[in-house]
């Protein structure tokens, strides 16, 4: 996935260059420590773009090229690896600094206690000439803290989207979240219950919920344009009515189409915008299609015209979104559903997305598949207070 993107790669040679540029400037140029540059930003940035496991191993890629070129020897590239390894386990969320600062006083901890240890086990004592590193690894643990505004700089460059982004494009403030609350407010409450069961559903499975929340919250911004002719906004008018199944079936596919319009136009990041175009896959507007079947059985038509364009989804996150999708706007038109009903609904639904092909291309494991399933039918018995009905009273 990295090697096929010239961003990816740039991103990864990006760090031993800086970092070997940084140690030969430091250990020639002044009279600074080695032992005070912040190595761990490195995995802390890579963590927030590509995970634990390529963080652990760029950081040691650049702790190698350090040693080198500082000739500190064995006991510099421990501790430094060492950091790298505790910060990859406890750096979960860049994003609240509450969080951030309990990090980089673990990692502080770490360098101490560690710096100590190789020291007792050298020398059997500390000596006065090693006094002066403690300081400079306090040095080190505070220059940490220039990892949260490089994030944002980070991605600038080579076109990523971090946490922090994505929790900016949740609040309910942007520009194109207030738009839709104001011209489609039926469409933003379906968008919120979608986000609540995509992101349960994706912290199920391990999935990234932060980015399955906010895409949820704009995967029907294109319905802007014409809510009346989308049922959660009609006040109980169809406007529908005065349309063939034809048009009103390319008034609904429009809507994706009208969506990435828009996001490109608000510069949404791009992982964003791919789940507006798979969030109904290819599949068809089948209420319109089964009029126009109704309708004129004899007649014959391009089935296209009644497919939404796609793609189909890739992503695990892509996937359990479109799910969500089509359960929530199918659980509305149950009417005092048991829970049997429920369990019914959500089944069909995931038979329907698989029996079209639509989870073909997807990484989401059947495993994971069932998972979700079972998420989303917990979830939705409690939305619609499913109970246990009591008998009546002779």
């Amino acid at each position: 996935e990295i090697y096929r993107s010239i961003s990816g790669i740039a991103f990864l040679m990006f760090w031993p260059v800086l970092f070997s540029l940084v140690v030969y400037l430091v250990t020639t140029k002044t009279q600074i420590s080695p032992y005070m540059i912040p190595f761990c930003i490195v995995p802390i940035v890579v963590f927030n773009f590509y995970g634990g496991r390529l963080a652990l191993m760029v950081h040691i890629t650049v702790v190698l090229l350090a040693s080198f070129l500082s000739e500190l020897g064995y006991e510099f590239t421990f501790l430094q690896i060492l950091a790298g390894m505790i910060t990859v386990l406890i750096i979960s969320e860049t994003r609240y600094w509450n969080k951030f600062f309990q990090s980089i006083l673990v990692i502080m901890f770490t360098y101490l206690v560690a710096f100590l240890g190789l020291s007792l086990i050298n020398s059997g004592s500390l000596v006065s000439d090693e006094y002066p590193i403690f300081g400079w690894l306090v040095v080190n643990s505070l220059l940490l803290l220039l990892a949260y505004p490089f994030i944002p700089l980070i991605e600038k460059l080579f076109g990523f989207t971090s946490s922090i982004t994505l929790a900016e494009l949740a609040d309910m403030n942007m520009p194109l979240l207030k738009e839709l609350s104001l011209k489609a407010p039926g469409t933003f409450q379906h968008s919120l219950q979608v986000s609540n069961l995509s992101q349960a559903a994706a912290e199920e499975i391990g999935a990234n919920s932060l980015l399955i929340k906010t895409a949820a919250l704009y995967h029907d911004i294109g319905k802007i344009k014409q809510p009346e002719f989308y049922i959660e906004n009609s006040s109980g008018v169809n406007h529908h009515e005065k349309l063939n199944n034809f048009e009103s079936a390319k008034v609904i596919i429009d809507h994706t189409i009208e969506g990435l319009t828009m996001a490109k136009k608000a510069k949404l990041p791009k992982i964003i915008i791919d789940f507006i175009a798979t969030h109904h896959g290819t599949t068809r507007v089948e209420y319109f299609y089964r009029n126009q079947m109704a309708a004129e059985p004899d007649r014959e038509f391009d089935e296209s015209l009644f497919r939404y364009p796609g793609p189909k989804p890739k992503s695990k996150e892509q996937t359990i979104l479109m799910i969500a999708d089509s359960i929530e706007a199918a659980g509305k038109s149950l009417k005092s559903p048991t829970g049997q009903d429920i369990d019914k609904l959500i089944d069909g639904i995931v038979a329907y997305k698989i029996k079209e092909d639509q989870l073909a291309d997807s990484d989401l494991s059947f495993s994971e598949l069932e998972a979700c399933t079972r998420v989303f039918k917990k979830l939705l018995r409690s939305i619609y207070h499913v109970r246990i009905e009591y008998p009546k009273e002779a």
